[in-house]
């Protein structure tokens, strides 16, 4: 039995400072609800190990009973197999490869996995009771491969390698051989990807597509675990971009490479334009009481002097309870009434007002502006630029449909997505 890694295993060099970038997940605003541990974080650096792991394909065997499968596997090398009939698998070996790190990402905690991932449910929760709701993310379920020289090209693969250094396709799996001969298959919800275009200055979306456990890049079945596979993109590469969007049907991974950070707003510029909006006293036009964002580690509670807004329309305000509306219908998962229609007292406009909550995570900013923008309907807080980015780039959801989320708490955005925020400043 494999004994699991200790904290940090692997992940923070030693002697070596180069970064190849890091993966962030989506909807938990900086850290998991229950704390970043260990290979369970919301967020994950890849450094250049200090001894290459990463592997190559080498032989390929053609295996027609079961002792042939035993021999092969026994050697203790990588392989992947393709299991064609009961009567003949297809197993490709491999090899180690010095220029190359291999980092792998997962449900298990078994001890190959290096970022433990679990769902990702809407509202930014994790997953932890799989008897409510099985994940569909996959133990193994793809892994980063970085070169070790520059330009630190980082590719992705779907599947893993699992503690007895295999990937297996069963004959039910999606398979195929190519015209060069060589097998690949898909896993079965799949690597769904995104390279957007000019990530973060000026972002185009790109067009979802689907890994192979080889790295080729296909179009998208027609259901995601549907039995063929999409065409083949030619010309397209796995090669992961800043900004490249990995999703694991369940939960949903930006890549930002260690460029690419060096130029992304750091949690100190987010806490000083936390804390510049602050200085500006806005006040909340009904009990004229001025208004603070909470500092950053504390912006999960509501706080006496929180700012809360009229979705509709953009007024801040602070809590109070004017405005109130009989026909109102509360969601029933919230106990404070937040989400019930309330009328603004500066426009009379009816719509949600909820509370105003601060992005934390730097790394799904796409510049260094001001938080003057809100998402819809949950109230996170950002850049106008972040902010439009995040409301028209769809995510994968469920089987064949896709929709925009808020990359803080994953929750499904209304269209547009957002509204500008409106404060009102101090009288005196």
């Amino acid at each position: 039995m494999n004994s699991p890694k200790k904290d940090g295993d692997d992940d923070v060099p030693v002697k070596d400072p180069v970064k190849y970038g890091e993966l962030v997940i989506l909807g938990y605003n900086g850290s998991l609800p229950s704390g970043d541990r260990g290979r369970r974080k919301s967020r994950f650096a890849l450094y250049r190990r200090a001894k290459a792991n990463g592997v190559k394909p080498s032989a390929v065997h053609i295996l027609n009973t079961p002792q042939d499968s035993k021999a092969v596997h026994s050697r203790g090398q990588h392989s992947i197999s393709f299991t064609l009939s009961r009567n003949q698998t297809v197993v490709v070996e491999y090899c180690h490869d010095n220029n190359t790190d291999m980092f792998q990402i997962g449900r298990s905690t078994e001890s190959p996995i290096d970022f433990v991932v679990t769902d990702t449910s809407g509202g930014g929760k994790e997953g932890e009771d799989p008897s409510i709701a099985p994940s569909t993310i996959s133990r193994f379920a793809c892994r980063v491969v970085c070169e070790r020289n520059p330009p630190y090209t980082a590719r992705i693969y779907a599947a893993g390698f699992d503690s007895s250094k295999n990937i297996f396709l069963g004959e039910k799996a999606t398979k195929w051989k190519n015209p060069d001969g060589h097998m690949d298959g898909l896993t079965t919800n799949g690597v769904l990807v995104m390279h957007p275009e000019g990530f973060p200055e000026d972002p185009k979306q790109g067009l979802w597509r689907e890994i192979s456990v080889c790295g080729d890049v296909y179009a998208l079945r027609e259901t995601r675990s549907g039995p063929s596979r999409g065409k083949l993109a030619e010309g397209e590469s796995s090669a992961l971009r800043d900004g490249s969007l990995v999703d694991l049907c369940g939960a949903t991974l930006l890549w930002r490479t260690g460029e690419g950070l060096m130029r992304a707003p750091t949690l100190r510029h987010l806490e000083a334009l936390r804390q510049e909006l602050n200085a500006s006293r806005p006040q909340c036009p009904v009990g004229l009481s001025t208004l603070a964002f909470p500092s950053l580690p504390r912006s999960h509670s509501l706080e006496e002097r929180q700012p809360w807004v009229y979705l509709t329309c953009g007024h801040v305000h602070g809590r109070h309870d004017w405005g109130q509306r009989s026909e109102g219908v509360e969601d029933p998962g919230e106990g404070d009434g937040s989400t019930a229609r309330r009328e603004c007292p500066l426009c009379r406009s009816v719509g949600p007002y909820v509370p105003l909550w601060l992005g934390c995570e730097p790394a799904v900013y796409v510049d260094a502006g001001a938080p003057t923008h809100g998402f819809v309907p949950c109230g996170h807080v950002c850049s106008e630029r972040t902010a439009r980015y995040w409301a028209e780039t769809p995510l994968p959801h469920g089987t064949h449909a896709f929709r925009p989320i808020c990359p803080f708490c994953s929750t499904a955005l209304s269209s547009p997505g957002w509204t500008r925020l409106i404060f009102q400043g101090p009288i005196d």
